[in-house]
């Protein structure tokens, strides 16, 4: 009896405005892949299309065409902390459910506002937390030597954003600035993706697992229903969403999963991280001189941008 061959799954790590990569590395996946594989394949883009790179603009019209370009491909876009903060910016976050404002969202990290330099701006009143932070002008520096980054730079690097749709950087113009077509995207970004049936390569050879794909990850000591639940919700009275922005929190696998065959896939840490089943995409984090890379599963290969495929 013949079995179905499993489907190609596609996930992209962070793009961050890299648009000639993101071209480069949308080339190499059809050079390498089978045709009938490519263009049947479920692609989970993992979020953070904007800032760094110096054209948000062009990543976002790239991805919108996608699904009439190669109409049998399923595309997923989950949002990313940057791309969060870039719709509250525009007003396109969901007002929180339990009727609070997003002032609320300000209070616990108050203190941080003069050092990071909080967007003060026309509509800013109205702003998340994050978004306000997002359009910020001061430079500042983290320490990220654990992930082997020190990043210099406004809390979000957000300028090139704003340039790139021809406005400066902390300018209520970005909100007129930007297509409805880009809002639109903006606002259906999927905060989390779940699949039932994905298949991959393991020691014990193709297995069927399930798979949750998150910008960041799942926090590896709670409730696992719980933030499935609040992702789903886009719940949007938290200041800061672990599983789109957090770090040590969201590393590994839950623990309740561990045994559950459950693929967790993220992009978000500036790393390359293959471990069991947890997946971490983002070998590039925006930089320029480090590659944009994907993985193609069942067979767990690695696409770069920089690869060199001969027709």
């Amino acid at each position: 009896m013949m079995t179905q061959k499993p489907r190609t799954v596609i996930c992209v790590g962070d793009i961050h405005g890299n648009i000639s990569k993101l071209n480069k590395l949308w080339l190499n996946l059809q050079s390498d892949i089978q045709n009938s594989d490519f263009s049947s394949a479920l692609v989970i883009f993992l979020g953070d299309y904007c800032d760094r790179g110096p054209e948000t603009r062009k990543v976002i019209d790239f991805l919108i065409s996608l699904p009439e370009k190669h109409p049998d491909q399923t595309h997923v876009f989950l949002a990313g902390n940057h791309d969060f903060a870039f719709a509250g910016f525009l007003g396109l976050l969901p007002r929180p459910s339990d009727g609070s404002e997003f002032k609320e969202t300000w209070k616990e990290y108050s203190k941080s506002e003069e050092r990071e330099g909080w967007y003060k701006g026309e509509g800013f009143e109205n702003m998340h937390l994050q978004s306000r932070r997002w359009a910020g002008k001061i430079r500042v520096q983290f320490d990220y030597s654990a992930y082997g980054v020190l990043y210099n730079g406004s809390i979000y690097d957000a300028a090139s954003t704003f340039e790139s749709y021809g406005v400066p950087h902390g300018s209520s113009d970005l909100i007129k600035a930007v297509p409805e077509s880009h809002k639109k995207f903006l606002t259906n970004m999927v905060w989390v993706h779940k699949e039932d049936d994905v298949c991959i390569e393991t020691e014990e050879g193709l297995t069927h697992c399930k798979l949750i794909a998150v910008h960041a990850g799942l926090e590896t000591k709670n409730n696992v229903k719980e933030q499935l639940k609040l992702l789903r919700d886009k719940d949007t009275s938290i200041p800061r969403i672990q599983p789109l922005t957090g770090r040590k929190t969201v590393w590994g696998i839950p623990q309740e999963l561990d045994d559950k065959k459950t693929i967790v896939v993220s992009g978000h840490h500036g790393k390359l991280h293959i471990d069991g089943l947890r997946l971490i995409i983002d070998e590039g984090g925006g930089y320029t001189d480090t590659p944009l890379a994907a993985i193609v599963l069942p067979s767990k290969k690695i696409i770069r941008d920089t690869d060199n495929f001969s027709n």
